[in-house]
């Protein structure tokens, strides 16, 4: 029984070209609909939609977690295991 919730996550991009390599070559997500100024993809069963506004991709800032600086505006996906997923390497 799938009990998953789909979300749909929109941000800014700085580039469609940057974002397409890293998330349809690099991790493997399908493309959905695009044009110059956006793009979504499928995200693991959720739908990301990237729109290119780079003055609104600035550094943000980190909070300590486990010792590794991390974003505080950050999202992710929790995935089964390692096997399959050949990119984790990358």
């Amino acid at each position: 029984m799938d009990t998953q919730k789909p979300f749909h996550l929109a941000f800014p991009i700085r580039s469609i070209d940057e974002t397409r390599r890293f998330y349809g070559e690099l991790l493997g997500c399908t493309i959905g609909r695009y044009t110059e100024k956006w793009i979504d993809f499928n995200f693991f069963g959720h739908q990301l939609s990237a729109h290119v506004k780079p003055e609104e991709c600035q550094p943000v800032e980190a909070n300590a977690v486990d010792g590794k600086a991390v974003p505080v505006r950050h999202f992710g996906v929790v995935l089964p295991g390692k096997n399959g997923m050949p990119w984790l390497k990358n």
